[in-house]
């Protein structure tokens, strides 16, 4: 590994001290021994009985869906942990990550016996209660998990800094600390409230503990790998998030959009989205790969506060324009001009067009206005209707095209099957890809 310098990035780049390098691996070991605890001495008795009387039919409706979001998550996480073992470059990772295997396979057993002694979820055999509740995981959950399980194996096969990099991003940064650190801060707060389940509390709390940990190595193994390959770690850490986080607003998506199952304990979904983004950023920022110095395209819409992505990436999810379509599109005004202004903030500020350029998208279906584009050098526009002079018009339909947006379907796919058909300029047109480059 590199050494650290005194400064937070050295002239050539390097990074140089970081929050990240106040703790040790070693310190990190030391740690899970004198956190160590038995998910199978917890008595849940009398958390089976407050289940039964303190919570509402609704109540146990909406937690039995949160939970088993947990559930799945602890069984797969233990299972797709052996290849960063392997990969791991220094002993001391890798003997620290085989203790986390152990923490991810002890939390799948707190949540089995939670689910079957409690809520009467499965028949005490682990697979019988990953059964059972496979059905309760929600689209955006599923996509995400479903991609642990691809960086897996891609990881046995490929051991290099850039790759591990991305594999730590997925597992440490968006897994538990976006999505996993929030969810648990989401129960145990009103858990405590309300001073109900208190076997299942206990258990709550040594997991987020655990998860600590867990996360703290995962940025410190980042800033390491950052250092031993400065170019390659931030490229395939941005690739990852930009291929992951359309996802992110659909894993605590409750069924339905009922935002109920959230509100009816005290929080909203609004509120365990910020603290997910936020934790996503300051991770990444003490690692030394901040979102807005990754290379490519912008990671979240620029000028927005974290309130306000969040409730512009449940948006745009529920309205089919970002993660997986589940019907038609909305095309309303309101889904319109947030899907145009989401377009103007995504555009990029190194497109190094010479001169103003408009692109102008007019839609086969004909109840969806036309809407136009410019670029120009600092600044970019969007309205409804034609421009006066486009440079590049193309013709699509409405689900083409968001689908083109949302990256379900391939751009150059779609122009050489007819589904969309650009004319103007030529060199316009190849300049789009610079404007909105894929990564």
């Amino acid at each position: 590994m590199a050494s650290t310098t005194t400064s937070a990035h050295t002239a050539n780049g390097q990074l140089g001290s970081l929050p990240a390098d106040a703790i040790s691996y070693e310190d990190l070991y030391a740690r899970w021994e004198r956190g160590n605890w038995s998910a199978t001495e917890l008595d849940f008795s009398e958390d089976g009985k407050q289940w039964r009387e303190r919570f509402t039919e609704f109540e146990r409706t909406a937690a039995l869906w949160n939970y088993s979001l947990f559930f799945w998550g602890e069984d797969a996480v233990a299972d797709n942990l052996s290849p960063y073992i392997d990969a791991a470059p220094l002993e001391e990772q890798k003997y620290f990550l085989a203790t986390q295997q152990v923490d991810e396979a002890r939390h799948a057993v707190f949540f089995k016996r939670f689910m079957q002694e409690v809520c009467g979820v499965g028949d005490g055999a682990m697979a019988s209660g990953l059964a059972a509740i496979r059905p309760q995981l929600s689209p955006g959950f599923r996509k995400i998990f479903e991609r642990l399980d691809t960086m897996a194996d891609e990881l046995r096969k490929d051991h290099s800094p850039a790759k591990l990099a991305a594999a730590v991003t997925l597992y440490h940064i968006v897994i538990e600390a976006s999505l996993a650190q929030p969810g648990q801060h989401f129960i145990c707060g009103y858990l405590e409230d309300r001073g109900v389940l208190p076997a299942f509390t206990q258990g709550m709390q040594n997991i987020a503990a655990d998860e600590q940990r867990h996360i703290g190595f995962g940025v410190k193994l980042l800033a390491d790998l950052r250092r031993e390959d400065p170019v390659g770690v931030p490229k395939a850490v941005a690739g990852l998030l930009r291929e992951v986080t359309r996802y992110t607003a659909q894993v605590l998506m409750p069924p339905g959009w009922n935002e109920e199952y959230i509100t009816v304990f005290g929080s909203t979904y609004d509120e365990v989205g910020v603290e997910g983004l936020t934790s996503m950023t300051t991770k990444l920022r003490s690692a030394g790969l901040a979102p807005d110095t990754l290379p490519g395209p912008a990671l979240l819409p620029p000028g927005l506060e974290p309130l306000e992505i969040s409730r512009r990436g449940r948006a745009l999810a529920k309205a089919g324009v970002i993660g997986v379509r589940e019907g038609p599109t909305k095309r309303d005004s309101e889904t319109l001009e947030l899907l145009f202004d989401t377009i103007k903030r995504n555009v990029n500020p190194s497109h190094g067009l010479k001169r103003a350029t408009t692109f102008q998208w007019e839609f086969t279906d004909p109840d969806v206005p036309t809407w136009h584009l410019t670029v120009e050098n600092g600044s970019s526009s969007v309205a409804q209707g034609g421009a006066p002079r486009a440079d590049v018009r193309m013709r699509v339909s409405y689900q083409d095209f968001v689908d083109i947006i949302g990256e379900r379907l391939d751009p150059l796919k779609a122009m050489a099957t007819g589904r969309l058909r650009p004319k103007g300029n030529p060199l316009a047109l190849r300049r789009l890809a610079r404007v909105f480059p894929r990564g």
